[in-house]
């Protein structure tokens, strides 16, 4: 039995992070562990969490499927009027929120501000439409059971764990966390270690407009926290991070047959035709590339540019990214490396394409100046090159020479990542024929990352880019389990399902069957 003493608390400015309880057994005191979240530009500490193992964690599940129950019963309207609530306190708050993000990821306020906001408009489409999508449903049951009415509803599934990333704190867990608890379902939510306050922040929000039930609760640490909800009684996992990470999640998942999203890197492709515009077209490459630091999923990594405007773009890009100057001022366009590991991984991609015969047409090994990394631009850069093969998740960037969009295509597929990419093209045939030759989850044209503002689309990708959607009907069905009902609505008129069959009701049977079935098809 575990017992819990009063709730401890954390305090940064105006800020108050509700974190979980220390625990105790009968004859037995734990202290926890803490570790501290950090301002990657300046290494001043934010704030101190406790390390949550799987005790801690096993508690806050069982407490969640008590607060399931209470907030699957309140109804579509109940739920509605609660996440709406909650809706209007973020935006009511949206600065005291973007200088946390600042804070503690390192981007510009106004990339903070952007952020939230996206958050809004999807916690806004998931409450509006949860019940259009979820309701129950009839369905057509066909000649063969014309005696039977048949139905299909989508109910809950409980207790959702989601494992958020570091690089948009507020955005990409809201596409788990609000579509969860529109279905109906309560929420454990680990923020990444390089976030918790930030994710204690969405917590304590939602217990300020909800405070009957711990239905959004948070639980705090690095990888072993998240083992611990994977290991746990959550119904489904929604993971966002590494397919490396992934696939631990999975494992983990695996001892109790848990399902899971996961949500993973990518490498995102970027084609550019002969016809496209090409200002827009470096506009929206270079803001793909170097926003947030290049530490987007679904940023701008590789380019491939038709032969005739090849030259043409690659100057336009290259002044454009030319201006994009890092800091933490507000002049500047992002920020520093949330994670600090990431520079190296940048530094080794860098130098790995140029060992390889690539040429810096901007920047270099000389931009890596940590905590910060300027703008790159690599250009014939080997395909097998990790700055082409390996997400790289900085401000660089590829661009390759093709000779058509279709050779742009086969060069896009031929990555294992398969989340987002973007085309290019004023011909609407030509650049929709490339968007669907592409194997990725989304794809934008004539803008970049477009699909990810678009609550409606479904959101993830394939291979190693991971699997299951967020965001649309497509992700309030993901935290729902389907199910059929059949009820007979009149004697059948085929006495099939009984022991009392007759062989003249299988002749029926075979008589109807070759009536409907048997015609020849061309």
């Amino acid at each position: 039995m575990v017992y819990w003493l009063a709730a401890g608390e954390v305090v940064w400015s105006r800020l108050k992070v509700r974190t979980m309880d220390t625990v105790w057994t009968p004859g037995q005191t734990r202290q926890m562990e803490t570790f501290d979240t950090v301002n990657p530009a300046t290494s001043e500490v934010i704030a101190t969490f406790g390390v949550h193992g799987q005790a801690e964690v096993d508690a806050a599940v069982e407490r969640a499927h008590q607060a399931a129950v209470w907030w699957a019963g309140l109804g579509w309207k109940e739920r509605r009027t609660r996440l709406l609530a909650w809706k209007s306190h973020l935006i009511r708050y949206i600065g005291r929120l973007a200088e946390l993000v600042h804070t503690e990821t390192g981007k510009p306020l106004g990339d903070a501000q952007l952020e939230i906001f996206l958050a809004i408009v999807h916690i806004d489409w998931a409450a509006r439409n949860a019940r259009r999508v979820l309701r129950p449903r009839r369905v057509r049951s066909g000649l063969a059971a014309i005696n039977q009415a048949s139905s299909v509803e989508y109910p809950p599934l409980g207790v959702i764990g989601v494992i958020g990333p570091w690089n948009y704190p507020v955005f990409t867990p809201m596409g788990s966390l609000a579509y969860a608890l529109a279905a109906g379902n309560a929420v454990v939510f680990k923020p990444s270690e390089l976030t918790p306050a930030v994710g204690g922040w969405l917590v304590s929000s939602f217990a300020d407009v909800v405070p009957e039930y711990p239905v959004l609760q948070l639980v705090t640490g690095a990888g072993p926290t998240g083992e611990a909800l994977a290991r746990s009684a959550v119904s489904k996992i929604s993971f966002t991070g590494s397919a490396a990470t992934a696939r631990k999640v999975m494992a983990a998942c695996a001892t109790n047959l848990t399902p899971m999203i996961a949500e993973c890197g990518g490498k995102d492709a970027f084609l550019v035709g002969a016809d496209a515009d090409l200002d827009a077209a470096a506009d929206a490459a270079a803001w793909g590339a170097v926003s947030n630091a290049g530490q987007t999923c679904i940023g701008v990594e590789r380019v491939f540019v038709e032969a005739e405007v090849y030259h043409t773009f690659l100057e336009k890009l290259t002044e454009r990214m030319s201006r994009a100057r890092p800091g933490d001022d507000r002049e500047s366009a992002y920020g520093p490396m949330t994670c600090p590991a990431q520079a190296d991984i940048v530094e080794d991609h860098v130098a790995d394409a140029l060992a390889r015969g690539g040429r810096a047409v901007l920047g270099g090994m000389q931009s890596i100046r940590r905590p910060y990394v300027e703008p790159v631009i690599l250009a014939d850069v080997p395909e097998t090159s990790l700055a082409v093969q390996e997400e790289t998740f900085g401000p660089t960037v590829t661009v390759t020479k093709i000779s058509g969009l279709d050779e742009g295509v086969a060069l896009a597929n031929a990555s294992r990542y398969a989340l987002g990419a973007t085309v290019f093209a004023r011909n609407k045939k030509r650049a929709m024929a490339a968007a669907r030759g592409i194997r990725s989850g989304m794809t934008g044209i004539n803008s970049v990352i477009g699909f990810a503002t678009v609550p409606a689309l479904p959101f993830g990708g394939n291979g190693d880019s991971g699997f299951g959607r967020i965001h649309g009907a497509d992700g309030l069905r993901e935290f729902t389990r389907a199910k059929a009902i059949t009820r007979v609505r009149m004697r059948s008129p085929l006495n099939l399902t009984t022991l009392s069959r007759t062989d003249k009701d299988v002749t029926r049977l075979l008589s109807v069957a070759t009536l409907l079935h048997g015609k020849r098809y061309r």
